[in-house]
């Protein structure tokens, strides 16, 4: 057997593909942290009062790139163990979906927060009790829409209308997709409730490689049926 050959065999091996995946992972995570650092440090300054809402929104548009840039990465990565390429793939995600994401992630941040700012106020803007249940799942439905909408931006090459189109389709077309990323979501914001927004950012790539393989059923259809 030839060193090559050797080299291969200890290569293909699972601890290899254990550290393979954990250097991508740690690599994104980096990268994430890095990305979104602008944003991160004056969210953890800032208390947790309604009146911050519109701040928080303003620091976490820098969120959305970064999300899409690790998608990118994580669907991309061949999985030659020795083609390690995480960094390369991110950056190019990073520039290649920016504007197309921030058409998608800046209006959504807007949604959420007017709904957040009359659910917090909404004594003081007269609204009665039984509105928070319709404001609540309005909520939801804006941030699983755009859950689905971010995917297909960065994935695919589509105009924003019809990315819309899409996230809302598949809204019901692929429920499990749908009930996968409400849970996520409401994990996220469990650990963002209990703890703070820098426990979840350190887990951030590992709560992205669970988003992106919850929509792989939607990603598959959409490679299927809507792409040559």
């Amino acid at each position: 057997m030839s060193a090559a050959q050797a080299w291969r065999q200890f290569g293909d091996g699972p601890l290899s593909r254990i550290t393979s995946r954990v250097y991508i992972l740690l690599a994104v995570e980096l990268l994430l942290l890095l990305t979104t650092l602008p944003g991160l440090l004056p969210l953890l300054l800032l208390g947790r009062d309604p009146s911050n809402l519109p701040l928080v929104a303003l620091f976490l548009i820098p969120v959305g790139p970064a999300i899409s840039a690790a998608l990118y990465a994580l669907r991309h990565q061949r999985p030659d163990l020795t083609d390690l390429r995480a960094a390369a793939l991110f950056w190019r995600g990073y520039r290649a979906n920016l504007s197309g994401v921030l058409r998608v992630w800046v209006p959504t941040l807007l949604w959420l927060t007017v709904l957040a700012v009359n659910l917090a106020y909404r004594g003081a803007v007269g609204l009665p009790g039984w509105w928070s249940v319709p404001l609540v799942l309005i909520g939801v439905g804006v941030a699983l829409c755009a859950a689905n909408a971010l995917v297909i931006t960065s994935l695919f090459d589509f105009r924003t209308r019809d990315v819309l189109r899409l996230a809302v389709h598949f809204l019901v077309r692929t429920p499990g997709v749908t009930v996968g990323n409400a849970l996520l979501l409401a994990a996220a914001t469990g650990i963002t409730a209990v703890f703070s927004e820098a426990v979840l950012a350190m887990l951030g790539s590992i709560a992205v490689l669970a988003f992106l393989r919850i929509s792989d059923p939607m990603v598959h259809l959409i490679r299927k049926e809507f792409t040559a």
